[in-house]
Parts: C-alpha cells; structure tokens; sequence
C-alpha cells in the first residue's frame, strides 16, 4: 500500500485533522501488534477485565463498552485461541461464565510487558513526558469544556504501565 504524495500538504493540515490521522495510524500499529498474537483490542479489554477472576459475558460486554453480541464474536475467538473459556453458571444455566486461560494470562502479560501500545508512539518523540502531559491537558480541557469531571488520575502525570 502506497502513501499518497503529501509534500507540502501535511505542514499545512489543522491540528485536528493531524491528531486523527496520528490516532489512527498508532491504532493500526497497535492493532496489527496485537493481531500478530491473536488478539484484538477488544479481546486484550476482555482478559484485563478477567485479570480478577471469571466474569459473565454479559459484565465482560458492559466493561469493555460493547454490545454483548459483539462481546460474543470476541470471546469467540479468544476461545479458538485458547485464551479463555466459557461454562454455563451452574445456578443459572442461562448466564456463561468467563474464565482466562493460563494461555490467556500468558497473552495478556506479554501485551502488558511488551509496553507496545506506549512504545509505537514514544519511539517516535524527541520527549515523550512533555507529549503526554500536553494530550493530558488536552483532554482534560476538552472534557471541562463539555462540563464533564476531569479523573484525579488523568491529572496524575507520571509514567504508569499498561494495567
């Protein structure tokens, strides 16, 4: 896949416009990082949400922001790969239970200690402490300006790893 000639044009791209395709670019890189190990975003939220023990699918959907269907196809392929199973909640056979895998703990701590998610960006900075806490102020001042709560823990500048 070529990049289109964008020579001159770049330099002059809005802020907003530079932001997203920066955005979108580092999701790719994520994205085919994770794929590389059978795993999706989706499917990395979900064994961090089973960091704590098995989960309904239903829990699993609603902390992950997604609908349970969606939720479903993830576990779906997270099962194939072995990273987790599903059994039917003996007090309720309705509701199936998550569990990870020690295969799935495995995958999700070596997506936690391999850092890529911070690395695909810091690789490329000069000084990525000042980039973060320039984001850090961005969406803090965007969230206020929409008269939203800004997280103690957006404002807690400092380097923490992948939880």
């Amino acid at each position: 896949m070529s990049t289109p000639d964008t020579t001159g044009v770049a330099a002059d791209w809005p802020f907003g416009r530079l932001l997203s395709m920066a955005a979108r670019l580092v999701e790719q890189e994520w994205n085919s990082w994770l794929a590389g190990r059978g795993l999706t975003h989706a499917g990395l939220l979900a064994l961090h949400e089973l960091r704590a023990g098995p989960h309904a699918q239903r829990e699993l959907a609603a902390a992950s922001m997604v609908e349970e269907q969606t939720m479903s196809r993830v576990l779906d392929r997270l099962e194939r790969a072995g990273y987790v199973t599903r059994e039917r909640d003996p007090s309720d056979r309705r509701r199936l239970v998550v569990k990870r895998t020690a295969a799935g703990e495995q995958a999700y701590r070596g997506a936690r200690d391999a850092d890529v998610a911070n690395s695909i960006v810091t690789d490329h900075l000069d000084d990525p402490e000042a980039f973060r806490r320039l984001l850090v102020r961005l969406v803090a001042g965007l969230l206020a300006a929409r008269g939203e709560g800004v997280p103690d823990s957006l404002l807690a500048v400092r380097d923490r790893p992948y939880p």
